[in-house]
């Protein structure tokens, strides 16, 4: 009898009894689910559950002659079936299987859910606890993995190369001359140890350190998307991971600060503000009004947080679970959602982040200002209300006047007596969107109308009309909302108003009779708030632009229909001067008041996003799909289920775990604990507070069961020490990810952070202090045949300066460097804005721009000359590693840019005020400066020639341009 290799028991006596699964969910499994399951039920039919086959009629227990699912998998005498589409068919034996299984009643378990397998699963290298023999160094694990191809360490590096090294490795700055002569001189056998220590003490540590973290939690200083609005309160996010990484805080409590730094220090913003981290990467903020749209980006927006944290801190692509099971890493959509319910309380924006001190301060100044101002107004409601009361009693009265029906945004027309005017001027007295206020409208066209048998538009610009009026400005196109689309005969676009008023200067003076004005000319939907128009207006002319004369109004039109439009139409009319006068005197008063409010200084703010209780609370489903519109199975938040299994070691799995989910962690069906070591795994009730779930997530990532987050983290340091991780794909450790090179050595570093309280500068100074670290890059073909990347680390492996770190060193170099910390960014673009905002590169950099570049406030989508060159990625995602291109642009930029010629100058001066006038002290300071050494005496001759013949800024120019100043051996 043939066994299934998907199940050995798949075939039995005619009359065993068919276990679903152990014998019926292997063979759904492997021919069936990958195309029918929740979140792709081809056919609308999903083999995950028995629901849709007993709902759509596929299976009628008992009765499998009558079931429709076995006409579909039943082949042909050719050996041909419906189902599976593209694949073989079921073999006699599986369908004669099924046959019985439904003909013994289809007994299908209500908690057994068939899932595709993916290809790793609970096993996977990198969900197991660490594991390394801690009595080896990293020398040891580096050493015996070349021994097995034959290779071994290269010498030492010299002095002068190990200073330059280790000082841009921590520092992302050269040293100085007199640093490295220092360096090169010390007969201490420990000196380089304490060159290390130095650098992990400065200040610049944090500068460099600081900048490579902010590319793997995808920082960025716009919102990005279409509208890619400016962010000017996130960088006290950027100061915060700074000054965490100089302090040298540990990691864990580091990781716990950017979860929910708001909920483990709600009164300290130096520890709330960590929690930035949720909203700093790109979000859509266009405000779609249409459900559906709204709830798919709401969606795309939790998305984003859910990638970017499952991949900083667990190097896990959680986010490929969103529409459907991972393929590829045994991440269910239940562990994917399970995320979504924890952080669904998050929106975008910007909070008051201040202490309890500066709060009650600033509460204390304005509470006697905030009380005058309440009076005022109460005084100014009184009034008001008055003023109603008797415009009421005459109500009737005015109301006979109003024969005429309210002003319309596609038209509206007004005819006067013949009248002589050379300037006709519409007046907003309150526009429709808000009757207080009488700027904004928007006017599609005017026209004026001359008198006669055979009248003209005489507004229209090409018969001599001009239009002027204080309008809406924007930088990038300064006539987009101009008074000039009023009379361009065009109904398209439209005049926006930042006045009251339009005027039009007509090409002589003409005898005029009518005026026709609109803001929606022609729009199948006038009544949208982007079509702003008058709603109480006078229209005036004049013949010298000076005395002007009404000629008609909106008094007899009927107010529009709102009581708000209503009530300030009676008001108006009902008002006398002595109530104008106390009107005025009062408004004066409320003015001074609000001014005086005005000085208190705000809070300090910062964007670390809102909470919403609402957002928060749920129930919470899978979305089939990936569709909120597509709701499955209720959800609670709660920690992955494969690596909360691997965690619990002691843990089996047992048979068919692989095959089917028996209820998963995710579903909200009661709480589960783990058999071994419940502690390392979380799962809350469907009620519990936004704060906590966030908290209970943060712990979860750095409990000590947890291994991939230290696993992570240790490789990220190996990856930017030698330019690439342990694990080349720093992000994903998962089956599409890279192998370890060196597993073993990988776990030593994560067991090495852990014992020492998650401290980086110790891991960075074993690392660094390491033969593997000091030894020389230079190239050995024999070495290459065998390893011509150098990952088994045969050599150091050289690598080219980073777009920050070339910037910052010619800045250095030419004496110009502004090493001031912290604060507000510098911008190396002009920024406009109007409904989408536009980032101009500067052609010329000033002082203010002198600072480092990890100060540079990085908008999502913008090019900043020279960095963007040199391959300064997107912030718009996370960067794990970085790219390195070689491009014409690169020394174009470099050669020409108004930036390096400055600072070939400002170079050029500096050598002139340290060496004085001798041109050969000028060159050996140059190459100090520049390379950490002299130069040889043909280099020496090369440059005594240009600098005779070009002068010394051209020099100066051709050494910035080196490759030797953007590499590092």
């Amino acid at each position: 009898m043939l066994i299934s290799a998907a199940s050995p028991n798949l075939a039995g006596a005619q009359n065993a009894s068919v276990d679903f699964e152990r014998d019926i969910a292997p063979v759904i499994q492997t021919h069936c689910i990958r195309c029918h399951h929740p979140g792709n039920p081809k056919g609308d039919v999903s083999l995950a559950t028995a629901d849709d086959l007993t709902e759509n009629g596929y299976l009628i227990a008992g009765d499998p002659d009558s079931s429709h699912l076995i006409e579909l998998i039943l082949a042909d005498d050719d050996g041909e079936a419906e189902m599976p589409k593209d694949g073989k068919a079921l073999s006699i034996e599986q369908t004669a299987l099924i046959r019985r299984w439904i003909d013994q009643g289809a007994k299908w378990p209500d908690a057994v859910i068939v899932r595709e397998k993916p290809k790793a699963d609970a096993s996977w290298w990198a969900l197991q606890p660490l594991a390394a023999d801690t009595d080896r160094t990293i020398d040891d694990y580096v050493s015996a993995q070349l021994a097995e191809h034959g290779l071994e360490l290269s010498p030492r590096a010299d002095r002068r190369t190990l200073i330059r090294r280790v000082t841009y490795d921590l520092t992302g700055l050269p040293p100085t001359p007199e640093q490295v002569q220092a360096f090169v001189d010390d007969p201490d056998p420990q000196a380089y140890e304490k060159l290390v220590d130095q650098l992990l003490q400065s200040p610049r540590y944090g500068e460099r350190w600081g900048r490579h973290w902010l590319d793997v939690v995808r920082f960025g200083e716009s919102n990005g998307f279409e509208r890619n609005v400016i962010i000017n309160d996130l960088w006290p996010f950027r100061d915060y991971v700074i000054r965490s990484i100089n302090a040298d805080k540990p990691f864990d409590q580091f990781i716990r600060e950017h979860i929910a730094g708001d909920v483990i220090a709600p009164d300290n913003p130096d520890v709330a503000v960590g929690s930035a981290f949720l909203v700093a990467g790109p979000y859509d903020d266009v405000g779609n009004q249409d459900p559906v749209q709204a709830a798919q980006i709401r969606a795309n927006t939790l998305d984003e947080i859910i990638r970017a944290t499952s991949e900083a801190f667990l190097g896990l692509t959680v986010g490929c679970a969103r529409c459907h099971d991972h393929k590829f890493d045994p991440i269910t959509q239940e562990d994917y959602y399970g995320l979504y319910a924890s952080f669904a309380g998050i929106r975008h924006g910007s909070v008051p982040l201040a202490t309890p001190q500066e709060k009650h301060e600033r509460s204390q100044s304005l509470e006697p200002l905030e009380k005058q101002k309440r009076d005022i107004e109460k005084q100014l409601g009184a009034l008001d209300k008055q003023i109603l009361q008797r415009a009421n009693s005459q109500r009737e009265a005015f109301q006979q006047g109003w024969t005429r029906p309210p002003v319309d945004r596609t038209g509206t027309e007004e005819t006067f007596d013949p009248v002589n005017a050379k300037f006709v001027r519409l007046v907003c007295l309150s526009q429709d969107g808000n009757p207080n206020a009488a700027n904004g409208f928007r006017i599609d066209e005017m026209e004026v109308w001359s008198d006669g048998p055979d009248p003209r538009n005489v507004a229209l610009a090409r018969n001599g009309g001009k239009a002027t009026g204080p309008a809406r400005q924007i930088e990038d196109f300064p006539d987009a909302y101009g008074p000039q689309l009023a009379i361009d005969g065009k109904a398209g676009a439209r005049f926006i108003a930042t006045g009251n008023h339009l005027t039009i200067e007509l090409e002589q003076p003409t005898i005029i009779r009518r005026v026709i004005f609109s803001s929606a000319r022609g729009e199948s939907n006038p009544d949208h708030s982007k079509f702003r128009f008058v709603a109480e207006y006078r229209i005036e002319v004049s013949e010298d632009g000076e005395t002007w004369k009404q000629i008609a109004s909106g008094d007899d039109r009927q107010p529009i229909d709102q009581q708000a439009f209503l009530e300030h139409r009676l008001r108006r009319l009902a008002t006398s001067e002595e109530d104008r006068q106390a009107r005025a005197s009062l408004q004066k008063e409320l003015n001074q008041i609000k001014q005086e409010i005005a000085k208190v200084p705000p809070l300090p703010s910062a964007w670390i996003g809102r909470r919403v209780p609402a957002d928060a609370k749920g129930p919470f489903h899978v979305f089939l799909g990936g569709s909120p519109q597509k709701k499955g199975p209720v959800v609670v938040p709660s920690s992955l289920s494969a690596l909360d299994r691997a965690a619990n070691s002691a843990h089996q799995p047992m048979a068919g775990e692989d095959l089917v989910s028996t209820g998963s962690s995710r579903l909200a069906e009661g709480p589960k604990e783990s058999p071994q070591k419940p502690d390392a795994a979380y799962r809350l009730e469907p009620g519990t507070e936004e704060a906590e779930r966030r908290l209970a997530l943060a712990n979860w990532l750095v409990h000590p069961n947890n291994p991939l987050t230290p696993r992570v983290l240790a490789n990220r340091l190996w990856h930017y020490h030698f330019g690439t991780g342990i694990v080349d794909t720093p992000s994903d450790f998962g089956f599409m990810g890279g192998r370890p090179t060196h597993p073993e050595l990988l776990d030593l570093l994560a067991i090495r952070l852990q014992e020492n309280g998650w401290h980086l500068k110790k891991l960075h100074r074993q690392i660094l202090l390491s033969a593997t670290y000091r030894q020389s890059s230079g190239y050995r073909p024999d070495a290459a045949k065998i390893d011509a990347d150098a990952r088994l680390l045969w050599r150091f492996p050289p690598r080219r300066l980073s777009a920050e770190e070339i910037r910052d060193t010619i800045l250095q170099i030419s004496g110009k460097l502004d090493l001031t910390p912290g604060g507000p960014g510098f911008r190396l673009y002009h920024f406009m804005q109007d409904n989408v905002c536009t980032y101009v590169p500067l052609d010329e950099h000033g002082p203010e721009t002198y600072r480092r570049a990890v100060y540079h406030q990085n908008a999502r989508a913008s090019v900043v000359d020279l960095m963007t060159d040199f391959d300064q990625p997107d912030c718009a995602f996370s960067t794990p590693r970085r790219a390195e291109t070689t491009t014409p642009l690169q020394a174009l930029t470099m050669l020409n840019h108004q930036f390096t010629l400055d600072m070939a100058d400002a170079l050029a001066k500096r050598l002139e005020s340290d060496s004085g006038n001798q041109l050969d002290g000028q060159i050996e300071r140059a190459y100090a400066l520049c390379y950490a050494r002299s130069p040889t005496q043909t280099e020496r001759q090369a440059c005594r020639e240009l600098a005779r013949s070009h002068g010394l800024s051209a020099l100066c120019r051709v050494l910035l341009n080196s490759s030797e100043l953007i590499y590092l051996h």
